[in-house]
């Protein structure tokens, strides 16, 4: 194969652990003949793997409050031109809660020129709004997000809240014209295409992996449950919701340690 590819993901505070930067960090290796530089952005080392190369976290240069907020250190902080002194390189970013399921090496072979690529989102009708699961640019082309951030944090958060991949794909469609997704068919959300659409059939019906998707190379457990909940039939549901649990819950699916280790 030839150059390596850089796969890159980000990890702060304690919702995600070092056990799933290197679940991810092995899955893309089992899945990839390509040679791969694997990348965490993190505030804490302890646990990594070794040949995860670990750069220190983004720095948003914005006021107090803003720094941190909700998810912006990722979708604004990595677009810092200089990231982890990549300036020129492909890089794919991935989140800490998908499950690879095969291989990636038409994924790390499909950008065209220095063209952004993310997932078409599944809760957006039309073609506004990319699934920051995965997504993939060149460093150097994105520092005008992470700038703009930076001097308008108020606003930014003042109209998208918490989404932050709304704001990403926002700031990418008003200089470029258009998102470039990936193809349809290699993404999918373990919500929306492995359970039971109906929520009660949900108490039922052991979630699998959809049948009408033999390109599928990535499963998204974006919310709840997440891949270690789903695995033993968990569905956190907040404090004075229980009424969710008509609909908000899975049966344990054990096939997901079949690929997330």
């Amino acid at each position: 194969m030839n150059k390596s590819k850089n796969v890159i993901c980000i990890k702060w505070g304690t919702v995600y652990s070092a056990d799933d930067v290197n679940k991810l960090h092995n899955m893309v290796k089992r899945n990839s003949s390509y040679n791969i530089d694997f990348y965490c952005f993190t505030e804490d080392t302890e646990g990594l793997n070794e040949d995860i190369i670990v750069k220190p976290l983004p720095i948003l240069d914005t006021i107090e409050g803003y720094r941190r907020k909700y998810a912006y250190e990722k979708e604004a902080g990595l677009c810092d031109d200089n990231l982890g002194n990549l300036n020129g390189e492909r890089v794919f970013f991935f989140d800490l809660d998908v499950v690879i399921v095969s291989s990636l090496d038409d994924l790390f072979s499909y950008p065209k020129e220095d063209k952004f690529y993310i997932i078409n989102d599944w809760n957006t009708k039309g073609e506004t709004v990319g699934q920051a699961t995965c997504y993939s640019w060149e460093v150097g082309t994105l520092g005008y997000i992470k700038e703009y951030y930076e001097k308008n944090p108020k606003e930014v958060v003042d109209k998208f809240y918490n989404a932050s991949q709304e704001y990403l794909s926002s700031k990418v469609i008003e200089k470029y014209g258009k998102l470039n997704f990936w193809p349809e068919d290699w993404f999918c959300s373990f919500r929306f295409h492995c359970m039971a659409k109906f929520g009660p059939l949900r108490h039922f019906i052991t979630p699998s992996i959809p049948k009408n998707m033999p390109n599928l190379k990535v499963i998204n457990f974006h919310g709840y449950p997440k891949p270690e909940d789903a695995i033993k039939g968990f569905w956190y549901i907040k404090e004075g919701q229980n009424w969710k649990k008509l609909y908000k819950v899975c049966k344990p699916t054990p096939w997901i340690k079949d690929y997330w280790y």
